[in-house]
Protein backbone atom coordinates (compact mmCIF):
# COMPACT_ATOMS: atom_id res chain seq x y z
CA UNK A 1 0.00 0.00 0.00
CA UNK A 2 0.95 3.30 -0.59
CA UNK A 3 1.10 6.94 1.75
CA UNK A 4 -1.55 9.18 1.45
CA UNK A 5 -0.20 12.57 1.51
CA UNK A 6 -3.31 15.12 2.62
CA UNK A 7 -3.06 19.38 2.05
CA UNK A 8 -5.12 21.84 1.03
CA UNK A 9 -4.03 25.45 -0.68
CA UNK A 10 -6.46 26.86 1.93
CA UNK A 11 -3.70 26.18 4.71
CA UNK A 12 -1.30 28.82 2.23
CA UNK A 13 -3.51 31.23 3.28
CA UNK A 14 -3.24 30.95 7.20
CA UNK A 15 -0.79 34.08 7.73
CA UNK A 16 0.52 35.26 11.02
CA UNK A 17 2.78 38.09 9.68
CA UNK A 18 5.60 38.70 7.59
CA UNK A 19 7.43 38.27 10.59
CA UNK A 20 6.19 35.35 12.20
CA UNK A 21 8.29 32.01 11.97
CA UNK A 22 5.47 29.60 11.01
CA UNK A 23 4.21 30.69 7.68
CA UNK A 24 3.04 29.32 4.30
CA UNK A 25 6.78 28.66 3.37
CA UNK A 26 6.88 25.96 5.55
CA UNK A 27 4.36 24.11 3.19
CA UNK A 28 6.54 25.39 0.67
CA UNK A 29 9.52 23.84 1.70
CA UNK A 30 7.82 20.35 1.82
CA UNK A 31 6.34 20.49 -1.44
CA UNK A 32 10.35 21.56 -2.47
CA UNK A 33 12.07 18.37 -0.99
CA UNK A 34 9.20 15.86 -1.93
CA UNK A 35 10.19 17.14 -5.48
CA UNK A 36 14.06 17.45 -5.01
CA UNK A 37 13.95 13.49 -2.80
CA UNK A 38 12.13 12.10 -6.24
CA UNK A 39 9.20 11.33 -3.28
CA UNK A 40 6.57 13.74 -5.32
CA UNK A 41 5.78 10.90 -7.69
CA UNK A 42 5.32 7.73 -4.87
CA UNK A 43 2.48 9.31 -2.43
CA UNK A 44 -1.31 9.74 -3.31
CA UNK A 45 -2.24 13.51 -2.82
CA UNK A 46 -5.12 13.97 -1.43
CA UNK A 47 -7.09 17.25 -0.43
CA UNK A 48 -7.87 18.12 3.16
CA UNK A 49 -11.55 18.12 3.80
CA UNK A 50 -12.83 20.28 6.60
CA UNK A 51 -13.38 19.02 9.68
CA UNK A 52 -17.08 18.48 11.10
CA UNK A 53 -17.46 20.87 14.03
CA UNK A 54 -18.47 17.96 16.17
CA UNK A 55 -15.08 16.76 15.42
CA UNK A 56 -13.45 20.27 16.88
CA UNK A 57 -15.67 19.86 20.32
CA UNK A 58 -14.52 16.50 20.87
CA UNK A 59 -11.52 18.02 21.98
CA UNK A 60 -11.64 21.95 22.10
CA UNK A 61 -14.10 23.59 25.05
CA UNK A 62 -16.60 26.41 23.29
CA UNK A 63 -14.65 28.65 24.56
CA UNK A 64 -11.94 27.66 21.91
CA UNK A 65 -14.27 27.78 19.00
CA UNK A 66 -16.52 30.86 19.70
CA UNK A 67 -12.87 33.14 20.56
CA UNK A 68 -11.75 32.32 17.13
CA UNK A 69 -14.75 32.69 14.88
CA UNK A 70 -15.63 35.61 17.20
CA UNK A 71 -12.55 37.37 16.83
CA UNK A 72 -11.62 36.23 12.88
CA UNK A 73 -11.10 39.30 10.74
CA UNK A 74 -13.31 40.21 7.78
CA UNK A 75 -13.01 38.87 4.57
CA UNK A 76 -11.86 41.94 3.01
CA UNK A 77 -9.55 42.91 5.94
CA UNK A 78 -5.73 41.93 6.12
CA UNK A 79 -5.38 42.61 9.60
CA UNK A 80 -4.66 40.09 12.46
CA UNK A 81 -6.05 39.79 15.99
CA UNK A 82 -3.99 38.08 18.34
CA UNK A 83 -4.92 34.94 20.30
CA UNK A 84 -2.11 34.96 22.03
CA UNK A 85 1.37 36.81 22.20
CA UNK A 86 2.77 34.78 19.49
CA UNK A 87 -0.59 33.12 17.38
CA UNK A 88 -2.58 35.18 15.91
CA UNK A 89 -5.17 34.80 12.91
CA UNK A 90 -6.51 36.14 9.75
CA UNK A 91 -9.55 35.88 7.57
CA UNK A 92 -8.63 32.94 6.66
CA UNK A 93 -7.40 31.39 9.62
CA UNK A 94 -10.75 29.80 10.68
CA UNK A 95 -10.82 27.67 7.00
CA UNK A 96 -7.30 26.91 7.31
CA UNK A 97 -7.60 25.46 11.01
CA UNK A 98 -10.53 23.56 9.67
CA UNK A 99 -8.53 21.45 6.82
CA UNK A 100 -5.94 21.14 9.42
CA UNK A 101 -7.83 19.19 11.91
CA UNK A 102 -9.84 17.58 8.77
CA UNK A 103 -6.95 15.96 7.29
CA UNK A 104 -6.06 14.60 10.18
CA UNK A 105 -9.42 12.94 10.91
CA UNK A 106 -9.44 11.78 7.00
CA UNK A 107 -5.93 10.39 7.04
CA UNK A 108 -6.72 8.16 10.46
CA UNK A 109 -9.84 6.98 8.39
CA UNK A 110 -7.67 5.89 5.45
CA UNK A 111 -5.49 4.17 7.70
CA UNK A 112 -7.82 2.67 9.52
CA UNK A 113 -9.87 1.55 6.72
CA UNK A 114 -6.75 0.07 5.12
CA UNK A 115 -6.69 2.30 2.19
CA UNK A 116 -2.95 3.63 3.18
CA UNK A 117 -0.84 1.98 5.18
CA UNK A 118 0.63 6.07 6.05
CA UNK A 119 -0.62 9.17 5.75
CA UNK A 120 1.13 12.11 6.06
CA UNK A 121 -0.49 15.76 6.50
CA UNK A 122 1.35 18.63 5.20
CA UNK A 123 -0.71 21.05 6.99
CA UNK A 124 -1.19 24.58 8.81
CA UNK A 125 -1.75 26.08 11.44
CA UNK A 126 0.09 23.21 13.68
CA UNK A 127 -1.44 21.72 16.46
CA UNK A 128 0.21 19.98 19.30
CA UNK A 129 0.55 23.52 21.35
CA UNK A 130 -3.27 24.19 21.40
CA UNK A 131 -5.02 22.75 25.04
CA UNK A 132 -8.52 22.19 25.21
CA UNK A 133 -9.15 25.27 26.98
CA UNK A 134 -7.73 27.40 24.43
CA UNK A 135 -5.30 28.15 21.33
CA UNK A 136 -1.65 28.85 21.92
CA UNK A 137 1.26 28.60 20.37
CA UNK A 138 1.09 28.99 16.76
CA UNK A 139 -2.06 26.13 17.18
CA UNK A 140 -5.49 27.03 17.31
CA UNK A 141 -6.60 23.62 17.21
CA UNK A 142 -4.88 20.05 18.59
CA UNK A 143 -4.94 18.36 14.92
CA UNK A 144 -3.71 15.04 16.42
CA UNK A 145 -5.70 15.07 19.62
CA UNK A 146 -8.71 15.44 17.29
CA UNK A 147 -7.62 12.94 15.15
CA UNK A 148 -7.12 10.34 18.51
CA UNK A 149 -11.08 11.34 19.85
CA UNK A 150 -12.66 10.30 16.37
CA UNK A 151 -10.43 7.13 15.79
CA UNK A 152 -11.67 6.79 19.80
CA UNK A 153 -15.33 7.88 19.49
CA UNK A 154 -16.13 6.62 15.46
CA UNK A 155 -13.78 3.61 15.09
CA UNK A 156 -13.81 2.01 18.59
CA UNK A 157 -10.02 1.93 19.18
CA UNK A 158 -9.46 1.16 22.06
CA UNK A 159 -5.82 1.75 22.54
CA UNK A 160 -3.91 4.73 20.95
CA UNK A 161 -0.01 5.88 21.17
CA UNK A 162 1.16 9.11 20.41
CA UNK A 163 5.28 9.58 19.40
CA UNK A 164 5.44 13.51 19.47
CA UNK A 165 8.82 14.86 18.07
CA UNK A 166 9.15 17.95 18.26
CA UNK A 167 12.13 20.82 19.73
CA UNK A 168 9.35 21.57 21.97
CA UNK A 169 6.94 19.76 24.01
CA UNK A 170 3.38 18.96 23.29
CA UNK A 171 1.46 19.90 26.02
CA UNK A 172 -1.58 20.36 24.48
CA UNK A 173 -1.74 17.06 23.01
CA UNK A 174 -0.68 15.65 27.11
CA UNK A 175 -3.58 17.74 28.28
CA UNK A 176 -5.70 16.15 25.77
CA UNK A 177 -5.47 13.20 27.32
CA UNK A 178 -4.19 13.40 30.94
CA UNK A 179 -6.53 11.46 32.75
CA UNK A 180 -7.42 8.96 29.34
CA UNK A 181 -6.14 5.57 30.22
CA UNK A 182 -6.94 4.50 26.79
CA UNK A 183 -4.08 7.03 24.80
CA UNK A 184 -0.43 6.53 25.13
CA UNK A 185 1.72 10.47 25.09
CA UNK A 186 5.29 10.21 24.37
CA UNK A 187 7.11 13.65 23.74
CA UNK A 188 10.41 14.31 22.74
CA UNK A 189 11.17 17.68 23.39
CA UNK A 190 14.69 20.06 24.14
CA UNK A 191 14.17 21.20 27.54
CA UNK A 192 13.98 24.04 29.07
CA UNK A 193 11.92 26.11 25.80
CA UNK A 194 8.82 26.98 25.31
CA UNK A 195 5.89 26.20 26.30
CA UNK A 196 7.99 25.57 29.86
CA UNK A 197 6.75 22.30 30.37
CA UNK A 198 6.83 18.58 30.37
CA UNK A 199 9.78 16.55 32.49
Amino acid sequence: MSTAYFSHTDCLLHDMGEWHPESPARLHAIEDQLIASGLSGLIARRDAPLAAIEDIRRVHSEAVVEKIQRHLPASDDTGHFALDADTLINAHSWQAALRAAGAAVAATDAVIAGEFSTAFCAVRPPGHHATPDASMGFCLFNNVAIAIRHALAVHGLSRVAVVDFDVHHGNGTEAAFLNDPRVLMVSFFQSPLYPYSGE
